[in-house]
């Protein structure tokens, strides 16, 4: 994989606390930044783009199947459905 070195100015403070956090992490800052861009991009990417892309071949017979085969059985603690109050 090739890099790019993309210089980037930082306030005082927010390079202060990058560098204490990627030390206390045990990479370099470089690392930390590279690693909290990736984060920040994935966390902007939507939901639909992700899964439109995930989903190029797939086919929807496969998926229904996947479905059928499903156990019916009620959800794990936590992954309950919230009530929605319909007015």
């Amino acid at each position: 994989m090739s890099r790019a070195t993309i210089p980037v100015k930082l306030p005082p403070s927010s390079g202060n606390a990058a560098r204490k956090l990627a030390e206390e992490d045990g990479v370099s800052l470089s690392q930390w930044v590279s690693l909290a861009v990736a984060q920040k991009i994935s966390s902007v990417e939507t939901a639909e783009a992700f899964f439109m892309r995930r989903s190029q071949g797939a086919e929807q017979v496969n998926f229904l199947e996947i479905l059928r085969n499903a156990p019916d059985r009620a959800p794990d603690p936590g992954d309950e459905l919230a009530a929605i109050n319909v007015v």
